[in-house]
């Protein structure tokens, strides 16, 4: 998962000139206490915490406490510089960016989705609005699930180039050919509905409306400013558009720096770069209600963050094979993690990851 740049076209999301802040080192103390900690998994059995990263096929994984570096380690190929495969993390950076957007007044979260991108009138999203949109709550006949050739997620991925075209593909050349051909399947603002092509709408809007790609907004917003250790980069389809929905690849620094701008409120060595009302409108969450995940009880979807609602007050970003990153201001603690599980759904590792990482915010909290 550290070698798409090898199989597929990717741009890069270039770093700053200055040198990064430094988290820091672990002191053997930290790192004991946290590798050594003992948890009860969902389903009841105890567990270790080293043990239960080679258990849930962790690839590396940084915990920072009040943005100190108090555990790392890298398994496998990885390595501190590496980058690595975030899939639908890059949600939450894409989400993020049109947050600010809309505190800023660029875009108009009650606008429908052909106000900005008349191209998509008379598909899914003519009547969908923005807000829908970052909120995953549009009625799209698209399932993110489905297995298949014909499925349509496997149909999106050959337009994407993410997926090997079979001889004679005469199919959507493009992601937003793809999006162009998606019809509309119950009706919107009603449930939390969890569709991958969302995202790529709404990077849509924001690229058309300031005149800069996704990659080129994650570079000016927050790699450049963030001091990131590493270039990232992003998957880009055939006609150069980058993936939102899932295709950023970064080191775990820097994922980590993104979470602890996070943290913070947005700020970053003394500067502002999201404004604190967009931190505090992720943090407040999405409503319950419409949120029928049962896999996830308790929880609520804003601005493409998963929103915990537990006692550390957790968000969280993830990504198949068990890409995460957890924010909990409770216990002024940040993980990241990069996994390569065999199963992509979090499903088969969230039974183990959600309680280990509560009760190392449990512990560094004190």
């Amino acid at each position: 998962l550290s070698h798409m740049r090898e199989l597929v076209p990717t741009v890069s999301v270039r770093r700053g000139a200055n040198a990064p802040l430094s988290f820091g080192a672990p002191s053997a103390a930290d790192a004991a206490a946290v590798e050594t900690l003992m948890f009860s998994d969902i389903n009841g059995r105890v567990r270790r915490f080293d043990e239960a990263l080679f258990d849930t096929y962790t690839d590396g994984i940084v915990v920072l406490h009040r943005g100190r570096l108090v555990f790392e380690r890298y398994f496998g190929a990885l390595e501190p510089h590496l980058p690595h495969a975030c899939f639908s993390v890059t949600k939450s950076y894409a989400g993020t960016l049109a947050a600010v957007l809309v505190h800023e007044g660029v875009l108009d979260d009650s606008k429908r989705i052909p106000y900005y991108l008349p191209e998509l009138r008379g598909t899914a999203w003519t009547d969908a609005t923005l807000r829908q949109v970052m909120d995953m709550q549009t009625g799209l006949d698209y399932c993110e699930d489905e297995v298949g050739e014909q499925s349509s997620s496997s149909i999106y991925m050959r337009a994407c180039r993410t997926r090997p075209r079979p001889v004679g593909y005469d199919g959507p050349q493009t992601s937003c050919d793809y999006l162009r051909s998606v019809r509309k399947e119950g009706l919107h603002g009603e449930v939390f509905a969890y569709k991958s092509v969302n995202t790529q709408v709404m990077a849509w809007v924001m690229s058309r409306v300031t005149g800069r790609s996704f990659a080129q907004l994650l570079h000016d917003r927050l790699w450049r400013p963030l001091d990131c250790e590493e270039n990232g980069y992003l998957v880009v389809d055939p006609a150069g558009i980058p993936s939102a929905s899932g295709g950023l690849y970064a080191n775990l620094r820097d994922l980590a720096r993104f979470g602890e701008l996070i943290r913070h409120e947005g700020e970053w060595d003394g500067k502002q770069l999201i404004p604190s009302g967009v931190v505090d409108d992720i943090r407040s969450g999405g409503e319950t209600a419409k949120f029928k995940d049962e896999a996830l009880p308790g929880y609520s979807y804003r601005n493409m963050w998963w929103v915990s609602h537990n006692e550390l007050g957790a968000i969280e970003a993830m990504g198949i094979h068990g890409q995460r990153l957890y924010v909990a201001p409770g216990a002024e603690m940040v993980i990241a993690r990069f996994a390569s599980h065999p199963m992509a759904s979090s499903v088969f590792s969230d039974t183990i990851t959600i309680p280990q990482m509560l009760e190392v915010g449990r512990l560094l909290r004190g």
